[in-house]
């Protein structure tokens, strides 16, 4: 994937896929080499910078702010998690008085994450690491015309699209799946902030 022809031809077939704004860049990430076509939210961004706020690098800290809802004041009083609320990092609530209001969001969205592998088998293994965060992909250097129809069915039944390296460029054989988590977990939104971090 280091090969730049094949990472703009790869960006080009995914665009239907991912909305215009959406940035690529190529990362080791689960054990494995992925390009991740991401989007920063800039409202979180610029709000994160003008309070100074510290790193959301805590499962528990991103597990009770998963417990409080955006943008709404609550009664510290009331909370159950009063205790964990007031060791939160910096930025990630305001504070007025005895309320407290959650300002924190997830500071990115992963659109599509692209692994690249010389096999079928390895490929799906790899692009699967992906699930609870993207849609996923996956780019087979194995000539495509050798047991396509196999590769694109496995790859439809986990949901990841199939793109394939042709001389005129690369093409998306299989749509990948819309993201569409069952709920919103804290282990989910640790991995977009360590991109995040790792963008900065």
């Amino acid at each position: 994937m280091a090969n730049p022809e094949v990472w703009r031809s790869v960006r080009e077939a995914a665009l239907p896929q991912v909305p215009a704004e959406s940035e690529g860049v190529m990362l080791s990430v689960l054990g494995t080499r992925a390009l991740l076509l991401h989007r920063v939210d800039e409202t979180e961004h610029r709000r994160r910078q003008a309070t100074d706020a510290e790193r959301l690098d805590r499962i528990s800290a991103l597990e009770c702010l998963l417990s409080l809802p955006v943008g709404l004041p609550l009664p510290a009083g009331s909370l159950p998690e009063q205790a964990e609320v007031r060791n939160l990092p910096r930025g990630a609530v305001e504070w007025n008085t005895d309320l407290v209001t959650r300002r924190a969001v997830r500071p990115l969205t992963i659109d599509l994450a692209v692994v690249r592998a010389a096999d079928r088998r390895t490929g799906l293994e790899r692009a699967g690491r992906f699930a609870p965060f993207c849609r996923r992909a996956v780019l087979l250097d194995e000539d495509p015309r050798a047991r396509l129809d196999e590769t694109v069915a496995e790859a439809a039944f986990y949901g990841i699209g199939v793109l394939v390296n042709e001389p005129n460029g690369v093409r998306m054989a299989l749509e990948p799946e819309p993201y569409r988590p069952q709920r919103h977990t804290a282990a989910a939104w640790h991995f977009v902030e360590e991109l995040y971090r790792r963008l900065r």
